[in-house]
Protein backbone atom coordinates (compact mmCIF):
# COMPACT_ATOMS: atom_id res chain seq x y z
CA UNK A 1 0.00 0.00 0.00
CA UNK A 2 1.30 3.55 -1.06
CA UNK A 3 2.24 6.22 1.80
CA UNK A 4 0.10 9.34 1.81
CA UNK A 5 2.51 12.36 1.07
CA UNK A 6 1.96 13.29 5.28
CA UNK A 7 2.65 10.28 6.64
CA UNK A 8 6.62 10.13 7.72
CA UNK A 9 9.34 8.10 6.27
CA UNK A 10 9.69 4.43 8.16
CA UNK A 11 11.80 4.18 11.44
CA UNK A 12 15.09 4.00 9.98
CA UNK A 13 16.86 0.72 10.76
CA UNK A 14 20.48 0.71 11.83
CA UNK A 15 21.78 -2.76 13.08
CA UNK A 16 24.71 -3.80 15.26
CA UNK A 17 24.74 -0.12 16.44
CA UNK A 18 27.57 0.94 18.68
CA UNK A 19 26.07 2.28 21.89
CA UNK A 20 29.15 3.97 23.54
CA UNK A 21 28.45 7.64 22.27
CA UNK A 22 25.05 6.86 23.18
CA UNK A 23 24.61 6.40 27.26
CA UNK A 24 26.61 9.18 29.05
CA UNK A 25 28.71 6.06 31.47
CA UNK A 26 30.43 5.70 28.08
CA UNK A 27 29.67 1.95 28.08
CA UNK A 28 30.96 -0.21 25.26
CA UNK A 29 27.29 -1.71 24.07
CA UNK A 30 26.22 -2.74 21.03
CA UNK A 31 22.49 -3.14 19.40
CA UNK A 32 21.96 -5.85 17.35
CA UNK A 33 19.07 -3.78 15.60
CA UNK A 34 18.11 -0.42 16.35
CA UNK A 35 15.62 1.59 14.51
CA UNK A 36 15.15 5.97 15.43
CA UNK A 37 12.00 6.95 15.73
CA UNK A 38 11.44 10.43 14.48
CA UNK A 39 7.34 10.20 14.95
CA UNK A 40 5.18 8.60 16.98
CA UNK A 41 3.33 6.99 13.69
CA UNK A 42 6.72 4.85 12.89
CA UNK A 43 6.60 2.68 16.23
CA UNK A 44 3.34 0.70 15.41
CA UNK A 45 5.67 -1.09 12.27
CA UNK A 46 8.36 -1.68 14.35
CA UNK A 47 6.20 -2.91 17.60
CA UNK A 48 4.67 -5.63 15.29
CA UNK A 49 7.89 -6.81 13.51
CA UNK A 50 8.90 -7.21 17.66
CA UNK A 51 5.61 -9.32 18.03
CA UNK A 52 5.69 -11.55 14.85
CA UNK A 53 9.43 -12.52 15.58
CA UNK A 54 8.95 -12.40 19.25
CA UNK A 55 12.13 -10.48 19.74
CA UNK A 56 12.93 -8.58 23.38
CA UNK A 57 12.98 -4.73 23.02
CA UNK A 58 13.43 -1.46 24.87
CA UNK A 59 13.34 2.20 24.53
CA UNK A 60 17.01 4.41 24.38
CA UNK A 61 16.27 8.00 24.64
CA UNK A 62 19.99 10.06 26.07
CA UNK A 63 21.17 6.99 27.46
CA UNK A 64 21.69 9.20 31.08
CA UNK A 65 20.13 6.88 33.51
CA UNK A 66 21.13 3.38 31.97
CA UNK A 67 23.53 0.70 32.35
CA UNK A 68 24.09 -0.80 29.40
CA UNK A 69 25.16 -4.56 29.06
CA UNK A 70 28.08 -5.55 25.63
CA UNK A 71 24.94 -6.52 23.48
CA UNK A 72 21.51 -5.62 23.44
CA UNK A 73 19.73 -8.44 21.81
CA UNK A 74 16.71 -8.15 19.81
CA UNK A 75 15.46 -4.14 19.29
CA UNK A 76 16.21 -1.20 20.43
CA UNK A 77 14.11 2.05 19.91
CA UNK A 78 16.33 5.07 19.63
CA UNK A 79 13.68 7.88 20.71
CA UNK A 80 14.18 10.66 18.86
CA UNK A 81 10.49 12.83 18.62
CA UNK A 82 11.79 16.17 18.83
CA UNK A 83 8.14 18.21 17.98
CA UNK A 84 7.61 20.97 20.53
CA UNK A 85 4.89 23.55 20.73
CA UNK A 86 2.51 25.65 23.13
CA UNK A 87 -1.11 24.01 22.95
CA UNK A 88 -2.89 26.99 25.24
CA UNK A 89 -2.30 29.76 27.50
CA UNK A 90 -4.61 30.51 29.79
CA UNK A 91 -5.13 32.83 32.08
CA UNK A 92 -3.78 30.38 34.90
CA UNK A 93 -1.82 27.96 32.98
CA UNK A 94 0.45 27.24 29.66
CA UNK A 95 0.08 24.45 28.18
CA UNK A 96 2.86 22.60 26.08
CA UNK A 97 3.38 19.37 24.16
CA UNK A 98 7.00 18.17 24.11
CA UNK A 99 8.39 15.16 22.05
CA UNK A 100 9.98 12.18 23.66
CA UNK A 101 13.28 12.93 22.14
CA UNK A 102 13.60 17.00 22.93
CA UNK A 103 16.87 17.24 25.53
CA UNK A 104 15.70 17.96 28.70
CA UNK A 105 18.16 20.95 29.42
CA UNK A 106 17.59 22.48 26.58
CA UNK A 107 13.92 22.80 26.79
CA UNK A 108 14.13 24.13 30.78
CA UNK A 109 16.29 26.70 28.59
CA UNK A 110 13.58 27.64 26.19
CA UNK A 111 10.90 27.74 29.09
CA UNK A 112 12.88 30.29 30.62
CA UNK A 113 13.13 32.28 27.47
CA UNK A 114 10.00 32.44 26.99
CA UNK A 115 8.72 33.60 29.98
CA UNK A 116 7.27 30.40 31.85
CA UNK A 117 9.61 29.32 34.80
CA UNK A 118 8.99 26.95 37.27
CA UNK A 119 11.12 24.02 35.95
CA UNK A 120 14.50 26.11 36.79
CA UNK A 121 15.27 24.34 39.50
CA UNK A 122 15.87 20.95 37.45
CA UNK A 123 18.57 22.40 34.97
CA UNK A 124 21.29 20.69 33.85
CA UNK A 125 19.62 17.26 34.68
CA UNK A 126 21.08 14.94 31.77
CA UNK A 127 18.66 12.71 29.54
CA UNK A 128 15.02 13.75 27.25
CA UNK A 129 11.80 14.80 28.38
CA UNK A 130 10.21 11.73 27.02
CA UNK A 131 12.53 9.19 29.99
CA UNK A 132 12.09 12.08 32.44
CA UNK A 133 8.63 11.49 34.17
CA UNK A 134 9.76 7.67 33.99
CA UNK A 135 12.26 8.29 36.46
CA UNK A 136 9.96 11.27 37.86
CA UNK A 137 13.41 13.21 37.70
CA UNK A 138 13.66 15.75 40.75
CA UNK A 139 16.28 17.79 42.14
CA UNK A 140 16.26 21.08 45.02
CA UNK A 141 12.99 19.95 46.25
CA UNK A 142 11.19 20.02 42.95
CA UNK A 143 9.61 16.66 40.59
CA UNK A 144 8.39 16.88 37.11
CA UNK A 145 5.40 15.17 38.44
CA UNK A 146 4.55 18.85 40.02
CA UNK A 147 4.28 20.16 36.26
CA UNK A 148 3.35 17.21 34.26
CA UNK A 149 -0.45 17.74 32.77
CA UNK A 150 -0.98 14.24 30.83
CA UNK A 151 1.66 11.59 28.93
CA UNK A 152 0.60 10.90 25.28
CA UNK A 153 2.27 6.62 25.12
CA UNK A 154 1.86 3.95 22.39
CA UNK A 155 0.06 1.20 24.61
CA UNK A 156 2.56 -2.07 23.91
CA UNK A 157 -0.48 -4.39 25.21
CA UNK A 158 -3.34 -2.40 23.48
CA UNK A 159 -0.97 -1.41 19.72
CA UNK A 160 -3.13 1.97 20.19
CA UNK A 161 -1.88 5.73 21.03
CA UNK A 162 -3.43 6.27 24.83
CA UNK A 163 -3.26 9.63 26.83
CA UNK A 164 -2.73 9.05 30.50
CA UNK A 165 -3.58 11.77 32.89
CA UNK A 166 -1.26 12.45 35.81
CA UNK A 167 -2.73 10.63 38.14
CA UNK A 168 -2.63 7.38 35.98
CA UNK A 169 1.12 8.16 36.16
CA UNK A 170 1.33 6.85 39.50
CA UNK A 171 4.23 9.33 40.46
CA UNK A 172 6.40 8.56 43.40
CA UNK A 173 9.83 9.69 44.66
CA UNK A 174 11.83 8.71 41.56
CA UNK A 175 9.40 6.63 40.43
CA UNK A 176 6.09 6.13 38.17
CA UNK A 177 3.81 3.69 36.45
CA UNK A 178 6.09 3.68 33.80
CA UNK A 179 9.31 2.57 35.86
CA UNK A 180 7.71 -0.32 37.46
CA UNK A 181 5.82 -1.53 33.86
CA UNK A 182 8.94 -0.84 31.50
CA UNK A 183 7.71 -2.09 28.66
CA UNK A 184 3.56 -1.10 28.62
CA UNK A 185 4.21 2.27 27.76
CA UNK A 186 6.11 4.52 25.20
CA UNK A 187 6.41 7.89 25.76
CA UNK A 188 5.81 10.20 22.46
CA UNK A 189 5.02 13.18 24.03
CA UNK A 190 4.89 14.96 27.52
CA UNK A 191 2.68 17.80 28.00
CA UNK A 192 3.51 20.24 30.65
CA UNK A 193 1.27 22.91 32.77
CA UNK A 194 3.21 25.53 33.92
CA UNK A 195 1.29 27.39 35.96
CA UNK A 196 1.46 31.73 35.96
CA UNK A 197 1.72 32.50 39.25
CA UNK A 198 5.48 31.44 40.30
CA UNK A 199 7.13 31.34 43.78
CA UNK A 200 11.19 30.48 44.09
CA UNK A 201 12.09 27.44 45.57
CA UNK A 202 15.31 27.42 47.17
CA UNK A 203 14.88 25.76 50.92
CA UNK A 204 17.37 23.55 49.67
CA UNK A 205 20.19 23.68 51.55
CA UNK A 206 23.11 24.06 48.72
CA UNK A 207 20.55 26.57 47.09
CA UNK A 208 19.17 28.52 49.88
CA UNK A 209 23.45 29.14 50.64
CA UNK A 210 23.76 30.39 47.10
CA UNK A 211 20.90 33.14 47.91
CA UNK A 212 21.65 34.08 51.86
CA UNK A 213 20.92 38.12 52.12
CA UNK A 214 18.28 37.65 49.01
CA UNK A 215 15.19 35.78 49.76
CA UNK A 216 13.66 36.96 46.50
CA UNK A 217 15.79 35.46 43.61
CA UNK A 218 14.73 35.41 40.00
CA UNK A 219 13.86 32.32 38.14
CA UNK A 220 16.61 33.03 36.09
CA UNK A 221 19.27 33.57 38.49
CA UNK A 222 17.68 30.24 40.30
CA UNK A 223 18.61 28.29 36.96
CA UNK A 224 22.43 30.20 36.89
CA UNK A 225 22.73 28.61 40.84
CA UNK A 226 21.85 25.37 39.49
CA UNK A 227 24.07 25.10 37.11
CA UNK A 228 26.82 26.41 39.14
CA UNK A 229 26.14 23.89 41.64
CA UNK A 230 25.49 20.94 40.09
CA UNK A 231 28.64 21.59 37.77
CA UNK A 232 30.88 21.72 40.67
CA UNK A 233 29.27 18.63 42.04
CA UNK A 234 29.24 16.20 39.29
CA UNK A 235 31.43 15.11 36.41
CA UNK A 236 30.42 16.26 32.74
CA UNK A 237 29.68 13.30 31.20
CA UNK A 238 31.52 13.81 28.06
CA UNK A 239 34.96 13.88 30.31
CA UNK A 240 34.38 11.06 32.60
CA UNK A 241 31.17 8.62 32.14
CA UNK A 242 28.44 8.72 34.58
CA UNK A 243 24.77 8.65 35.04
CA UNK A 244 24.26 11.31 37.70
CA UNK A 245 23.20 10.25 41.26
CA UNK A 246 23.44 6.43 41.43
CA UNK A 247 21.48 5.95 44.12
CA UNK A 248 18.44 7.25 45.34
CA UNK A 249 17.99 9.37 48.51
CA UNK A 250 16.41 6.52 51.46
CA UNK A 251 12.94 7.61 53.06
CA UNK A 252 13.17 6.20 56.72
CA UNK A 253 10.68 6.87 59.67
CA UNK A 254 11.26 9.22 62.24
CA UNK A 255 12.16 7.15 65.02
CA UNK A 256 15.00 5.43 62.78
CA UNK A 257 16.37 8.71 62.16
CA UNK A 258 16.12 9.86 65.47
CA UNK A 259 18.10 6.79 66.64
CA UNK A 260 20.77 7.03 64.08
CA UNK A 261 21.46 11.22 65.24
CA UNK A 262 22.66 10.01 68.28
CA UNK A 263 24.75 8.19 66.86
CA UNK A 264 25.83 10.28 64.20
CA UNK A 265 25.35 13.97 65.21
CA UNK A 266 26.27 15.44 61.56
CA UNK A 267 23.63 12.76 59.90
CA UNK A 268 22.22 14.98 56.72
CA UNK A 269 18.33 14.70 56.30
CA UNK A 270 15.95 16.54 54.58
CA UNK A 271 11.74 16.85 56.01
CA UNK A 272 9.90 14.46 53.90
CA UNK A 273 6.29 13.25 54.23
CA UNK A 274 4.62 12.51 57.13
CA UNK A 275 6.34 10.71 59.63
CA UNK A 276 9.18 9.91 57.15
CA UNK A 277 12.69 11.30 56.67
CA UNK A 278 14.90 11.44 53.48
CA UNK A 279 18.63 10.63 54.18
CA UNK A 280 21.59 11.84 52.35
CA UNK A 281 22.51 8.76 50.16
CA UNK A 282 25.56 10.75 49.43
CA UNK A 283 26.73 11.37 53.09
CA UNK A 284 26.68 7.66 54.05
CA UNK A 285 28.47 6.79 51.51
CA UNK A 286 31.46 9.33 52.07
CA UNK A 287 31.20 8.86 55.84
CA UNK A 288 31.70 4.72 54.93
CA UNK A 289 35.31 6.05 52.99
CA UNK A 290 34.03 5.63 49.14
CA UNK A 291 34.56 8.97 47.90
CA UNK A 292 37.02 9.18 45.32
CA UNK A 293 37.59 5.49 45.50
CA UNK A 294 38.55 3.38 42.73
CA UNK A 295 37.83 -0.19 42.16
CA UNK A 296 39.60 -0.96 38.87
CA UNK A 297 38.13 0.72 35.47
CA UNK A 298 35.09 2.09 37.96
CA UNK A 299 35.64 4.26 41.29
CA UNK A 300 33.39 6.83 43.24
CA UNK A 301 33.45 10.45 41.80
CA UNK A 302 36.16 12.72 44.22
CA UNK A 303 33.75 15.69 44.50
CA UNK A 304 29.82 13.76 45.30
CA UNK A 305 29.85 10.13 46.35
CA UNK A 306 26.36 9.88 45.36
CA UNK A 307 27.99 9.33 41.76
CA UNK A 308 29.89 6.20 40.32
CA UNK A 309 32.17 7.19 36.97
CA UNK A 310 33.83 4.45 34.22
CA UNK A 311 37.40 5.76 34.14
CA UNK A 312 37.19 4.76 30.43
CA UNK A 313 36.99 0.56 30.09
CA UNK A 314 34.27 -0.01 32.74
CA UNK A 315 31.74 -2.65 32.39
CA UNK A 316 28.02 -2.81 33.69
CA UNK A 317 29.60 -6.07 35.95
CA UNK A 318 32.29 -3.63 36.92
CA UNK A 319 29.78 -0.89 38.26
CA UNK A 320 27.30 -2.76 39.73
CA UNK A 321 30.51 -4.78 41.39
CA UNK A 322 31.16 -1.29 43.07
CA UNK A 323 27.38 -0.40 44.13
CA UNK A 324 26.84 -3.73 45.73
CA UNK A 325 29.97 -3.38 47.76
CA UNK A 326 28.60 0.11 48.92
CA UNK A 327 25.35 -0.90 49.44
CA UNK A 328 26.81 -3.57 51.61
CA UNK A 329 28.56 -1.32 53.83
CA UNK A 330 26.10 1.44 54.25
CA UNK A 331 23.40 -0.97 55.01
CA UNK A 332 26.41 -3.19 57.86
CA UNK A 333 27.12 0.80 59.48
CA UNK A 334 23.70 2.92 59.11
CA UNK A 335 21.46 -0.33 58.76
CA UNK A 336 19.71 1.70 55.66
CA UNK A 337 19.09 0.19 52.30
CA UNK A 338 20.45 2.08 48.95
CA UNK A 339 18.20 1.63 45.89
CA UNK A 340 19.55 1.98 42.27
CA UNK A 341 18.36 5.04 40.56
CA UNK A 342 19.67 4.37 36.76
CA UNK A 343 17.91 1.41 34.76
CA UNK A 344 19.85 -1.77 34.52
CA UNK A 345 19.07 -3.25 30.68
Amino acid sequence: MNSTPNAPAPAKLMPHLGLKGRNTFGLDAVADLAYEITAPEQIAAVMNQITEQNLPWRVLGGGSNVILPKVLPGVTLLMNITEQEIISSEQNATVISVGGGVNWHEFVVWTLENNLPGLENLALIPGTVGAAPIQNIGAYGVEIADYIDSIHAFDTKTNTFVTLAKEDCQFAYRDSYFKKHPQRFIVTNVIFNIPKVWQAKIHYADLAKQFEGNPNPTAEEIFLAVCKIRTLKLPDPKVIGNAGSFFQNPIIPNEQYETLLKKYAGLVSYPDAPGKRKLAAGWMIDQCGFKGQRMGEVGVYENQALVLVNHGNGTAQDILGLAKCIQDKVRKEFGVSLEIEPNIL
